[in-house]
């Protein structure tokens, strides 16, 4: 039953084979490199588009009782770890993106929250939010969907509280600190209006997410199929030492979401590239995007920036290399 689920609803087989259908039926073949990239191209989209609107619903209906004032309300009941464990649990059920998450983290701020809470939350909404870990089980199965998303709260907690521990509260530019934060009760919402507000968020974040979507699918087309396999093994390969370091600089500056990093993780995998190595680069590029991190300069101070992207940095390669030694047990 599981291995059903797996593989024809989250992993959609049957579109796969599908798609291969169609596109034989009209004159190409499939064992070539532009069949195969078309067949690969049309497939992901298809089925990480449908992934993603069923999710963002599901998620939306979730968040619609998580406003930002009731889990600042959640939030400050808490203190010490405990209170960074849950702001990265929030973060589960947070916007897609880095840059999403960084206006609710300036108000978090304003609203007088430790810092290192803040910072736990910033961590992991991007990194691990409940579409990443069903996504993530389409492609890569559930054990390492589940430890994927362990390891990223695990970051989040301990990279939070590491600058809480640094006092690095003094860090938080002024004008976030002593922002007018806002008190208002949640509003009591009729499931027809959270209805209605999962389909606007279905609506407005597929307008920002399909374009790289788009863009992640047709790098994972290139690399799956006109990439040779010894250039990705290589350089993402076991015998390269270096590999997980290589892949979170190059994720970087890269600006995508979950969506968008999981095409091109997929086919690097399927080239030879190591499972740490892969999913380091997934990390780097939800988490340290440089659009992002030009955001939140705006927020925190140089220190404070650096310190972040320090944690984040070390936090994601640890994890890349773990997962590599670990990769031999877990497939």
């Amino acid at each position: 039953m599981w291995s059903f689920i797996q593989d024809q609803i989250l992993g959609m087989k049957w579109l796969n084979s599908l798609v291969g259908r169609i596109l034989s039926s009209l004159g190409l073949d499939l064992e070539s490199r532009l069949g195969g990239s078309l067949q690969f191209f049309v497939y992901d989209v298809i089925k990480i588009t449908i992934l993603l609107c069923v999710l963002i619903f599901i998620i939306s209906y979730i968040q619609s009782y998580f406003p930002p004032e009731r889990s600042r309300k959640i939030l400050s009941r808490f203190d010490g770890l405990t209170a960074n464990i849950i702001s990265a649990l929030l973060g589960t059920v947070t916007p897609f993106c880095s840059c999403s998450s960084i206006p609710l983290f300036m108000g978090f701020s304003s609203a007088g929250l430790p810092v290192g809470v803040t910072f736990s939350f910033l961590i992991s909404s991007p990194m691990v939010d409940l579409g990443s870990l069903i996504l993530l089980m389409s492609i890569f199965g559930g054990k390492i969907a589940v430890i994927y998303v362990i390891l990223g709260l695990v970051i989040a907690v301990v990279g939070g509280s590491i600058i809480e521990k640094l006092g690095m509260e003094k860090y938080v530019e002024d004008f976030v600190k002593n922002a007018q934060a806002i008190h208002l009760e949640a509003e009591s919402l009729a499931w027809s209006d959270r209805l209605s507000f999962a389909k606007e968020q279905v609506a407005d974040t597929f307008k920002k997410v399909f374009p790289y979507i788009l863009a992640g699918v047709g790098i994972g087309a290139l690399i799956h199929n006109w990439i040779p396999e010894h250039w990705v093994t290589q350089v993402l390969g076991s015998h390269n030492p270096l590999s997980v370091i290589l892949a979170t600089l190059i994720g970087i500056p890269m600006y995508a979401d979950i969506f968008g990093s999981i095409p091109i993780a997929e086919a690097l995998l399927s080239k030879g590239a190591q499972l740490g190595t892969v999913l380091s680069f997934m990390m780097a590029v939800t988490t340290l995007s440089l659009p992002s991190l030009i955001m939140l300069k705006k927020a925190v101070k140089p220190q404070l920036l650096a310190v972040f992207i320090l944690i984040c940095t070390v936090g994601i390669i640890l994890v890349g290399y773990a997962f590599n030694i670990l990769q031999a047990f877990i497939f």
